[in-house]
């Protein structure tokens, strides 16, 4: 990073148009050709930027919580929540895939075009990384940069401005941020299903951990007192199989 020029500020960046490029995407397996104004006019865009997918804090960290909270975001007047990152097209829909993370448009800047233009562009090579995008995020009203939150220009990988929460607070401070929702499931169980869609129905972002050769019935029965699929947590705390679930779900769409 030593040899990379000064980021900008946010000031020299608010109240400016996004750079205007064109995008190398593959959406459902199929080149297209993706341009900001198709992600950006008229529309109300959430956008992060992170050095690369399957990266540790992109993958454990920053695009989960922006997946978690895409149904808030999109509550206080949010249309899209759009992640960039110089990577290629496979690599971005093998992370999406990955991280199941439907509630994010993953974009692939592999020419690194939309991360110059933005000024954002940093020399990872001392990682084998090449040159990569720095890690920022920022809301876009119909192609106009409002704010920018840019992470500290230090040596490693600092994580403490662009994450989904600030983002959050900055569109609206007194936003309810659900609780974190857990589902211990089995394959081929109709009750993990049925309690699936109804999260799934109702906005829901939840972690799914199905049974495998480790979360097996005894683990259920040690984690929760119980020996039926499925099991689900809010908030750390259970609320039970499916019928608890398609309670807790009705309750909660009335709060």
């Amino acid at each position: 990073m030593s040899t990379s020029p000064a980021l900008p500020t946010p000031e020299s960046l608010q109240g400016k148009p996004v750079p205007r490029v064109t995008f190398k995407a593959r959406p459902d397996d199929a080149w297209r050709d993706l341009s900001t104004d198709e992600l950006f006019k008229g529309k109300t865009v959430v956008v992060f930027a992170l050095p690369g997918a399957f990266t540790p804090t992109c993958s454990s960290t920053h695009l989960p919580r922006y997946n978690e909270l895409a149904p808030v975001l999109r509550e206080n007047g949010v249309d899209d929540i759009v992640c960039i990152a110089v990577n290629d097209a496979f690599v971005m829909n093998q992370w999406k895939t990955g991280q199941d993370a439907g509630n994010i448009t993953l974009v692939p800047d592999g020419n690194g075009d939309f991360t110059e233009g933005m000024g954002m562009l940093v020399d990872k090579r001392e990682l084998g990384f090449g040159k990569r995008s720095w890690r920022y995020s920022m809301l876009v009203r119909d192609g106009v940069i409002e704010k920018v939150f840019i992470e500290p220009q230090r040596e490693g990988d600092p994580f403490e401005v662009s994450d989904a929460d600030t983002m959050l607070r900055y569109i609206n401070p007194r936003a309810r941020i659900p609780e974190p929702v857990v589902m211990f499931s089995r394959p081929g169980c109709p009750h993990c299903a049925r309690a699936e869609s109804a999260l799934r129905e109702n906005g829901i972002v939840f972690t799914d951990i199905p049974e495998d050769q480790k979360i097996t019935t005894s683990v259920l029965r040690g984690l929760t007192g119980r020996l039926t699929w499925p099991q689900v947590f809010v908030g750390g705390r259970l609320v039970g199989g499916a019928d608890e679930v398609l309670d807790w779900v009705a309750t909660t769409r009335k709060a």
